[in-house]
């Protein structure tokens, strides 16, 4: 199930923009201190580092992403996700823009 809207969050209105702008989100912060980001990445092939595990949401566009120590390429479409470990990293390949929810571990 894809999610389309998040209700009763505070955000934060300065935009994080990495990579020259090829991704651009905005941090969100629910009642109980949980905290998300969510934004798009534009056509580009970039590397993400982590520090906290997170969970990689589609919620339009695609994808094709590889996590660190592995070889194959995942796609991931609107209404997938997929996990990426603490103190790691991922490979992402996005031909059209990828919009995402990143949901912190």
């Amino acid at each position: 199930m894809t999610t389309t809207k998040i209700d009763g969050v505070s955000v934060t209105t300065a935009a994080n923009v990495y990579f020259d702008g090829k991704c651009v989100s905005h941090g969100i912060t629910f009642p109980d201190g949980t905290k998300k980001s969510v934004g798009v990445v534009l056509p580009s092939t970039l590397t993400f580092n982590t520090g906290a595990p997170e969970i990689m949401e589609c919620v339009a566009g695609s994808c094709e992403y590889k996590l660190k120590g592995t070889d194959a390429w995942v796609q991931s479409t609107a209404g997938t996700q997929f996990n990426v470990p603490g103190n790691s990293s991922f490979e992402i390949r996005v031909t059209e823009p990828y919009h995402y929810i990143c949901h912190f571990g």
